[in-house]
């Protein structure tokens, strides 16, 4: 079974897992989006156990992390003006590039595609571990294929048990949703993943940038960035999304009716209007309620960790307000269409 490092900046314990990476194993870390399972980039067997501990088609790309542009460099057949501006601007931090591949990429990291996504995470236990390895580390996020992403070491051990080799513990993540992906391989800079840098911090630093819109893919499809398929994110209860406060009650009434045990994950706390008048939707044994707050950045956040909670509750059903219409709230709403997108028949 993995073991937790109990002295989150302990040496000792980056030094281990930093061996394991040489070895061929897989590490779980905390980078300041979510928890990355970690494993050599230009590893072809690292990468393969990836994949096998995952259960993620071999078609979707990883995203190789590194220390800083120099490195990422090395990673791409050509970078340019763009990324470096870019890289300056938001690196380290939650953005990834997706550029050109270089020929000594492997291409079990690229999903057999051309071009490469490449970050520079900012928490600094996984700094400490890229500095330790010497070397690019691929980690998509460390859970099960389309599951929910993991914002603490524990939903790692949960999801993932002994599939890993080692977890490093560096508390609660404070972006709580993922990275930002640009592809830089085309004629303008596109978002092909909507993440924790939204469209306007980008465009305050190219001006080119532009939304590709929203595009679900089958899962054996090629593509260039994870997080694209229709259903990700899921938790294991059924999630709902409706459109307006007034809908979401309505349904929690209808459902609890029914028996059935619901929960509403809101975007701000029930207030006094909510409750009367028939309403009334209060948390107790049928309807547990979750305020996730107002900004997108504390609803982001929290929004993983509470899907958590909330799917070891033994409900029966999740009950999402639909968040604003606008640039800020545009990762999260993609997190919940995806979340709550059905399984296939």
């Amino acid at each position: 079974m993995p073991t937790f490092d109990t002295d989150r900046t302990s040496p000792a314990e980056i030094d281990r897992a930093a061996a394991i990476l040489r070895a061929g194993g897989l590490v779980a870390f905390p980078t300041e989006t979510v928890y990355g399972l970690g494993g050599r980039a230009l590893d072809p067997a690292a990468l393969a156990r990836i994949f096998a501990a995952k259960g993620r088609p071999t078609t979707h790309p990883l995203i190789a992390h590194v220390l800083d542009a120099e490195d990422a460099a090395r990673l791409a057949a050509r970078w340019s003006r763009v990324a470096s501006r870019l890289a300056e601007a938001f690196w380290p931090g939650p953005l990834t590039l997706v550029v050109p591949r270089a020929a000594h990429v492997p291409l079990e990291l690229t999903g057999g595609g051309d071009s490469v996504g490449v970050r520079a995470p900012s928490h600094p236990v996984a700094r400490a571990l890229l500095e330790a390895l010497g070397d690019a580390i691929a980690a998509p996020s460390a859970n099960r294929y389309q599951t929910l992403s993991p914002t603490t070491a524990a939903h790692v051990a949960a999801s993932l048990g002994d599939r890993v080799d080692l977890i490093l513990d560096g508390g609660p993540c404070s972006a709580g949703i993922e990275s930002t992906v640009v592809d830089l391989c085309g004629d303008a800079p596109r978002i092909l993943r909507p993440g924790a840098v939204d469209l306007a911090a980008l465009l305050a630093v190219e001006p080119t940038v532009v939304e590709r819109p929203h595009q679900s893919l089958g899962p054996t499809e090629q593509r260039a960035s994870p997080g694209m398929d229709r259903r990700h994110y899921a938790p294991r209860t059924p999630l709902v999304v409706l459109s307006g406060r007034a809908a979401v009650l309505e349904e929690a009434r209808r459902r609890a009716r029914g028996g059935e045990r619901v929960a509403l994950l809101l975007v701000e706390a029930l207030v006094e209007r909510d409750l009367s008048s028939n309403a009334r939707a209060s948390e107790g044994p049928e309807v547990v309620v979750r305020a996730l707050g107002a900004e997108p950045a504390a609803y982001a956040r929290q929004l993983f960790a509470a899907l958590h909670e909330l799917d070891a509750s033994g409900l029966d059903v999740i009950l999402a307000e639909e968040v604003p219409d606008t640039v800020p709230w545009r990762a999260v709403a993609d997190r919940l269409r995806r979340a709550g997108a059905e399984l296939p028949r």
